[in-house]
């Protein structure tokens, strides 16, 4: 698998992973604030009174159905409403009320798939690899070590490219490399590249690029 394929489904699963996670916590939250409402509408119906009181919080907590809220909901008051009674309960505790298995399976394959991306990128380091491309032993390979078939020519303008650090060479340095004895290769050249291009391009997430007419470069898509 080509390593940027490898990036996406990576990002793919975080996404998804993220998205259940947050999926579930929303979903326990409102069975935590249903509980919680009736919880405290029973609590006053009982008292008939809106103010809270030690008896209101022991009464609240009993008619809460979900059993990991007792102790942990409390009751505020809301100043915006006429000192209105507000449970309240912290995120932590609904994170941890929430269902968090299928998330969690997720997230494991996200560790899983990310050292599987450290391993392909530290194998493509080892091998030397440019936009999928590597040099091994005088030939071209692929990212699958599938040996890229150029002609003398072809692989001789490559690897002019490929040992420059810039990847880039100058038009007049190429063709008195290749054709030191003719006076003006210009043509000659631009039917290489042209014949050298679909080939790179095919193999590789490479492209030669032409700089005005002054130089070629190897560049990534």
């Amino acid at each position: 698998m080509k390593q940027k394929y490898a990036v996406v489904v990576l990002f793919a699963l975080i996404i998804a992973s993220s998205m259940v996670s947050l999926t579930s916590y929303r979903q326990t939250e409102v069975q935590v604030t249903e509980d919680m409402n009736q919880a405290l509408a029973k609590a006053l119906e009982v008292q008939q009174s809106d103010v809270i009181s030690a008896d209101t919080i022991q009464v609240f907590n009993s008619y809460l159905q979900m059993d990991a809220l007792k102790g942990q909901a409390v009751l505020a008051v809301d100043t915006r409403n006429g000192f209105r009674p507000q449970p309240q309960v912290s995120s932590a505790t609904i994170f941890s009320l929430s269902d968090q298995r299928p998330a969690m399976l997720l997230w494991s394959m996200v560790l899983l798939w990310s050292f599987y991306c450290l391993y392909l990128h530290r194998q493509r380091m080892a091998l030397g690899l440019y936009g999928g491309l590597a040099l091994q032993d005088g030939q071209f390979t692929d990212a699958q070590g599938h040996v890229v078939k150029l002609t003398p020519m072809q692989q001789q303008l490559m690897e002019l490219l490929w040992h420059t650090p810039s990847h880039q060479v100058a038009k007049a340095e190429i063709c008195d490399a290749l054709w030191p004895k003719k006076p003006d290769a210009s043509d000659t050249l631009y039917t290489l590249i042209k014949r050298l291009k679909p080939i790179i391009e095919q193999h590789s997430n490479l492209k030669i690029e032409v700089d005005r007419g002054k130089s070629y470069c190897l560049k990534l898509k």
